[in-house]
């Protein structure tokens, strides 16, 4: 009698898709900001090289809970510099205050007087 496996299947991810360290969302690979620990000499920078790479959504929330809790540096198998932290912090409020401001304050969009 043939076995029979009863537990579910692992969610398969689609090709080139990547999950975030922090929150967990999946998502396509562009959407994420890339940490690449380099080889052979396990420096840890941004967006580019080849070697161990970890995947972060560019929200604030995410940036602090990969930082408080050293999720990139256990991802990474490495110690991350704060310059890191520092630079997607910078990202972060430059994508911040060049987003277009939102008309909340009129939105039935009638002059005021």
């Amino acid at each position: 009698m043939p076995l029979v496996c009863l537990l579910p299947a692992a969610p398969v991810m689609k090709p080139n898709y990547r999950r975030c360290i922090s929150c967990r969302r999946v998502a396509p690979k562009p959407e994420f900001w890339r940490i690449v620990r380099l080889f052979p000499d396990r420096t840890v920078q941004l967006d580019q090289g080849a070697g161990r790479a970890a995947y972060l959504c560019p929200t604030a929330d995410c940036l602090h809970l990969a930082q408080k809790k050293n999720r990139l540096g256990r991802s990474l198998k490495a110690a991350v510099p704060n310059t890191i932290y520092e630079e997607l912090g910078q990202r972060l409020s430059s994508t911040n205050t060049a987003s277009p401001p939102n008309s909340v304050a009129n939105p039935s969009g009638a002059k005021q007087v």
